[in-house]
């Protein structure tokens, strides 16, 4: 067969006609999941730092030599598109590679998309073909990186439709599937998957390159000070459910963001009057996780932006809510003290400690400065990863300037948001920490992925006592079990759609 004579074995390295000698190291599972991806649309499911870009490299290769028409490669940030442009253009025996942007100006992306080979960011290509800058007939093959993101109104889901009358082999790539069955379902649906490709870490043909990583959860009490505020801050929602609860809304005892969130279209379609107390409800809910997750500065900054909106029960809250008067009177008393969290002390105990470089990860933009600020003063060479948005952002070329930084060892400590989780390939990374937790079972992995590629990782998780983290940390751990059996599911789904096609996939749940 052509694609088995395409990609064979030679000295331990894939022997290709458009892959460099002895660049790409041959793998059996990646060579087998490289075949799947080219006879049919499919998902490859593989643990992060397993190489899903070598795969998507050999199926590339596969379709030039065809010469079809050109592949298509997207990934959801700038840094990371770069990544895989650098790695395209390091490992292929071809020039017409191209890496484009939202950066690049139109009279550029022009030129740029004659190229064979598109690296690029969902938000352009989805603008351009729109623009009719470029046809979809002018490729044969598109990947999409991080595919999990194909749900809702990402780019992705509109790069898709525009491709659904093309010949074209469609394949998405991804750490991780969701771990709710709409999503895992609505992604497959829109990419058009004939087949999931899934290795994990327990595979016994990927076992041999596996690194091992440990997971140390270390607990950490609030200092009294910020009890005292958690306390106002959670009497002030107290209050607002008690008022939704005489207003007729049946809400739990879980004082979750989640739950007055599915809420709101039902109250602003048949019950005006619980909308003022909910959307103060909301707010007060972030705000209290902002407090417990990221401190005292991240808290009184969310609370300015909050103050300056000319929202539903804004000035209400602040002039009138005895309660969060009294948290942002005890905030500033103890910002002024100089207390910020006791995880940044702990943070500080532990990257002292730590003999190589150190990936933190964190949610909140605020709380990446920071972090960056108290580092740099106790004498820790520190950069951070942001993405582009507002004024504070990190445009393209400074992202991929401080993930090269950090590879060099110019800093120690690298403090990313969720820019840094998604493909960040830094392989000498051995210890990441993070300061916050995520009730996603896809962020989970792709954060703990960072780590464990090359040696043996160390995954350090602060949970401060009592707070949101703590919840967070559940609903983690259930949703990445839950995580690894979609793949199965689904697979299950797919084999019954080929049978009764008529039914979708939802029948089959």
């Amino acid at each position: 067969m052509q694609i088995q004579d395409e990609l064979c074995l030679e000295n331990n390295f894939v022997d290709h006609k458009l892959i460099k000698k002895s660049s790409i190291e041959y793998r059996e599972y990646q060579s087998n999941l490289a075949k799947q991806a080219i006879a049919e649309n499919c998902l490859i499911v593989l643990p992060t730092g397993l190489g899903k870009t070598a795969v998507a490299l050999q199926v590339i290769a596969h379709f030039l030599l065809e010469g079809k028409g050109g592949s298509l490669f997207l990934a959801p940030t700038r840094v990371l598109a770069h990544q895989h442009y650098e790695f395209l253009k390091n490992n292929l025996l071809v020039d017409d590679i191209a890496l484009i942007t939202g950066e690049d100006l139109l009279s550029k992306r022009k030129k740029l998309w004659i190229n064979s080979i598109i690296c690029a960011t969902p938000e352009i290509v989805k603008n351009d073909l729109d623009r009719q800058l470029v046809s979809p007939k002018q490729f044969s093959l598109i990947i999409f990186d991080e595919a999990h993101r194909t749900v809702g109104d990402y780019a992705y889901a509109g790069i898709a439709e525009r491709f659904q009358n093309s010949d074209i082999r469609i394949i998405g790539m991804t750490a991780t599937l969701p771990s709710e069955k709409e999503k895992a379902s609505e992604m497959l649906k829109i990419l058009k998957i004939s087949s999931i490709a899934q290795k994990t870490e327990e595979s016994p043909d990927v076992t041999p390159y596996v690194q091992q990583t440990d997971t140390q959860w270390v607990m950490i009490d609030l200092p009294p000070e910020m009890k005292d505020i958690q306390s106002c801050i959670r009497a002030a929602i107290d209050s607002r459910y008690n008022e939704l609860r005489r207003l007729g809304l049946n809400l739990s005892d879980n004082r979750s963001l989640s739950q007055l969130l599915r809420v709101r279209d039902f109250v602003l379609r048949q019950n005006r009057k619980a909308a003022k107390p909910l959307f103060t409800a909301i707010r007060l809910i972030h705000a209290l996780n902002i407090l417990e997750s990221h401190g005292v500065t991240s808290f009184l900054r969310f609370c300015e932006r909050t103050q300056e909106k000319k929202s539903v029960g804004v000035r209400d809250l602040f002039e009138n809510d005895l309660n969060f008067g009294k948290a942002i009177r005890l905030a500033k008393a103890a910002q002024e003290k100089g207390i910020e969290h006791s995880k940044i002390i702990k943070l500080k105990e532990i990257v002292q400690q730590i003999p190589s470089k150190v990936l933190i990860f964190t949610s909140y933009r605020d709380s990446v400065e920071i972090i960056h600020r108290k580092l740099t003063a106790m004498g820790i060479s520190a950069g951070f990863l942001i993405g582009k948005a507002g004024e504070t952002g990190l445009k393209q070329k400074k992202q991929i300037e401080t993930v090269q930084k950090f590879r060099d060892g110019e800093y120690k400590a690298l403090i990313a948001t969720r820019v840094g989780e998604e493909g960040l390939d830094i392989s000498e990374v051995n210890y990441v920490i993070f300061f916050d937790n995520v009730p996603s079972s896809i962020r989970y992995v792709q954060r703990k992925g960072r780590t464990g590629r090359k040696n043996t990782g160390k995954l350090i998780v602060l949970i401060a006592k009592d707070t949101i983290d703590e919840a967070y940390y559940w609903i983690g751990k259930r949703k990445v079990t839950a995580a690894k059996k979609m793949g199965e599911k689904m697979s299950k789904v797919l084999e019954q759609r080929e049978i009764t096609p008529k039914n979708g996939l939802d029948a089959f749940f």
